[in-house]
């Protein structure tokens, strides 16, 4: 791997795992936050840009061989600035004549009733899914069109350090400081947590491969488990009683009459009341991708908790 390697969002959960990773192999990174200044491994090069400014964008793509698109802004204002964002960040790809590797998740799928596979045609079920499914659907009529070479990695619900998702403070957060933990939706499903490393390493894999352009891929997952069984081992790695409260997608709604962050998240936990299973088999078979256990992605990111 050479060249440089420019990670939009540089210090977010995804984002910051990229940058270590391509940093590990050597490569020229430039990781980019709107903050400017955080921590990253040495010879990291850090720039402060507004992602959704396509003018700094350009600019700070300039000389990229391939450009992560990690950005995430905050999950209420998606609607408003995960758009531009995209538009912004492709701009600089396309002027850099770099490669662009997308993170994403599987909202865009909607209910679904087996495994999911990369075929599977976008049938979104919420506001968040639809939103998903334009943008991909943006960024690959970009690379049909020739216009930015375009790869897109996609995650199940994400755990481990610094993750903000429903299996971060309200369980690891939870079982660390002896709380009964939250889960959303029902426990007996079936279902394939990402571990974050695991996300980055595939995007750093498909960042390396030009020959996998033009299309999406499931991100590396561990087999199948199910809530009560994930929740079991975060609270044994821990240490702690555990003990467990389940909150449904009704629940949650109501919750949003008075709670806007519960309202915007309640559209999406329809994905805990059906088997949640990323099927990430052709990614395997491609890349050889090997995903962390769970046993070993639960105790790094109690370790994290613990420290903090």
């Amino acid at each position: 791997m050479t060249g440089t390697h420019v990670v939009i969002g540089g210090s977010g959960a995804s984002g910051s795992v990229v940058v270590r990773l391509l940093a590990e192999r050597g490569v020229h990174v430039r990781a980019i936050s709107r903050g400017g200044a955080f921590s990253v491994p040495p010879g990291v090069e850090t720039v402060g840009a507004d992602a959704t400014n396509a003018d700094r964008m350009r600019e700070v793509c300039d000389g990229a061989d391939v450009v992560y698109h990690c950005a995430m802004p905050p999950f209420a204002r998606w609607r408003a600035l995960f758009p531009p964002m995209t538009d912004a960040i492709l701009a600089g790809a396309e002027a850099a004549g770099a490669r662009l590797v997308f993170a994403d998740d599987t909202w865009m799928y909607g209910a679904v009733d087996g495994p999911m596979t990369e075929d599977l045609p976008s049938r979104p079920v919420s506001n968040r899914g639809v939103l998903r499914a334009w943008l991909a659907e943006k960024l690959l009529r970009a690379h049909d069109q020739g216009r930015v070479a375009v790869t897109i990695a996609r995650a199940g619900e994400l755990y481990g350090p610094s993750v903000e998702s429903v299996l971060a403070k309200g369980l690891f957060g939870a079982a660390v400081a002896g709380r009964p933990a939250r889960w959303f939706g029902r426990l007996d499903l079936p279902l394939t947590p990402t571990y974050i490393e695991d996300f980055g390493q595939a995007m750093v894999t498909l960042g390396e491969r030009s020959d996998a352009a033009g299309r999406a891929w499931h991100v590396p997952t561990a087999p199948p488990t199910t809530g009560r069984e994930f929740v079991r081992a975060v609270f044994d790695a821990a240490g702690t009683t555990r003990r467990v409260v389940t909150v449904s997608s009704r629940t949650a709604r109501v919750l949003g009459l008075v709670s806007p962050l519960a309202r915007e998240g309640a559209e999406i936990l329809y994905q805990f009341e059906q088997p949640f299973i990323v099927d990430s088999s052709d990614f395997t078979r491609s890349f050889n991708g090997n995903p962390t256990s769970y046993q070993d992605g639960i105790r790094a990111t109690l370790d994290w908790y613990r420290a903090r």
